[in-house]
Formats: C-alpha cells, structure tokens, sequence
C-alpha cells in the first residue's frame, strides 16, 4: 500500500495526516463478523493539513461543508470482509473525493446567438404544425 494519498498534481496527503479506527463491521459474515474489528473510519483533518495548498484547502472546504464535522471529513469503508481491503477502499474514497473537491471550477459557458435562419426555419415548423392541428379540429358540416 502506497504512503501517500495523491489529490491532483503534485498534491498528496502523507500517512501521517490520516486517523484511523476500526469496529466491527455489519451485515453478514457468521461468526467472524462478531470477532474482527474489519470495518475501517478514516478521518482526515481538511482544516488544518499543511499538505493542502490554501486554495486548493479553501476550494474542499467549501465544496465538502456538508460532510465535514469542525473541519474533519470522516470515511468509513466496511463493504469488504478484510480490514486492508478496507482500508484500501477508505483510501481510494478519500482521493476521489479530495480530487473532486479540489478541481477547478468549470469554464463559464459564453452563450452564443441563435442565427436567424434557424430561428426562421424553427417558427415556419412551428406555425406548419398549429396549421396542421386546427384543420384537424374543424368541424365537419
């Protein structure tokens, strides 16, 4: 397992950062699951990790304010009955996740202007068809 979480470019959070706990996991497993401690919590301080350049910091803070707890994002992995698989799973989420939180905003979309014919040819269907529809309403006398 690799030391490092990459995020983008140069950017990766090292071991150290990362917080880890492990419980019991849910769900079925017989009599293991009620033995191991196999799911994996990964809490990584966003707020205050010196690995996190400020605008890139910024930038997850704002995006992740709903998943963070006093600037703590918290992962918890228990779908695998191994706790490496977990906590590789947990590793991987959190670089996902940091990885689209710290992404540059999209390009502004610059709207452009319809060009006439289209427009033209778009109101010709148009009335083409309200023609269509009211000779099909006429009555029959």
């Amino acid at each position: 397992m690799p030391d490092d979480i990459h995020v983008r470019g140069s950017v990766s959070i090292p071991e150290s950062e990362l917080g880890w706990r492990f419980s019991r996991s849910s769900g079925p497993g017989g009599q293991h699951v009620n033995t191991s401690a196999t799911a994996a919590e990964l809490s990584f301080d966003v707020a205050a990790s010196p690995s996190l350049p400020e605008p890139l910091k910024a930038r997850a803070l704002e995006r992740l304010s709903g998943r963070l707890v006093r600037g703590v994002l918290t992962i918890r992995a228990e779908e695998y009955r191994s706790q490496m698989r977990n906590r590789e799973a947990a590793r991987a989420r959190l670089g996902a996740l940091l990885a689209e939180a710290t992404a540059p905003p999209p390009k502004k979309r610059i709207p452009k202007e319809v060009p006439r014919g289209i427009n033209e040819r778009r109101l010709e269907n148009k009335k083409r068809r309200s023609d269509i529809k009211r000779q099909r309403s006429r009555r029959w006398d």
